[in-house]
């Protein structure tokens, strides 16, 4: 969490949009990111908002991508640090 921003990664939810993303709430919104491209796969987020998360995967890309195939093995992933 960080900004009001809460990150979540649902990898069982991997058949509906078939590849490595990340849900993200804030407030009564609510969009899903691809961690590959950092695009909205669905939903949305204020501007700026949106922004941040964007940012946010842009830097922690190879962090996510790592728990994405920890999370699909069974494994426990690692927290990745928010942004400051």
């Amino acid at each position: 969490m960080f900004y009001g921003l809460i990150v979540s990664m649902y990898y069982l939810d991997n058949r509906r949009h078939h590849l490595p993303h990340i849900h993200v709430k804030y407030q009564d919104k609510e969009a899903v990111f691809s961690i590959e491209s950092g695009e909205i796969l669905e939903g949305e987020l204020p501007n700026n908002k949106r922004k941040l998360v964007e940012a946010w995967i842009e830097i922690h890309k190879e962090e996510l991508m790592a728990d994405w195939s920890l999370a699909v093995a069974g494994q426990t992933i690692f927290t990745i640090e928010p942004l400051k």
